[in-house]
């Protein structure tokens, strides 16, 4: 029974920063991927950025030099750093995990993130 936990969203000018963090419970697995993903109103739901049990990471391009995500995997967290923030990153932001490849994943509740003057 595992739930993701999220905090950090809010309301920041054009420019600024914001931390997000999501914490796993109900489970000491160590998942094969956590990150986060985002849906703005009139969009679909894009993968943002991803890190793997091992380290490696994805992000989208427009994201890339931006936003830097990090894990702690004897806490089962995740975080997104997210830097020089645009309005278009205005979004609702859904951690993400996954037990393995090919497993369904579990969801976070979102959080709102929202950039503007």
């Amino acid at each position: 029974q595992v739930q993701l936990m999220e905090s950090g969203g809010g309301s920041v000018q054009p420019g600024g920063s914001l931390g997000l963090s999501c914490a796993a419970s109900g489970d000491r697995f160590i998942f094969y991927a956590m990150g986060w993903y985002r849906q703005a109103p009139g969009n679909e739901r894009e993968l943002v950025a991803t890190m793997y049990s091992g380290g490696d990471t994805n992000y989208i391009d427009a994201v890339k030099g931006r936003f830097t995500i990090s894990r702690d995997n004897a806490k089962n967290t995740v975080a997104l750093q997210m830097n020089s923030l645009k309005p278009e990153d205005t979004a609702v932001y859904y951690c993400y995990a996954r037990r393995t490849k090919f497993a369904n994943g579990y969801w976070g509740q979102g959080t709102q993130v929202t950039v503007s003057s």
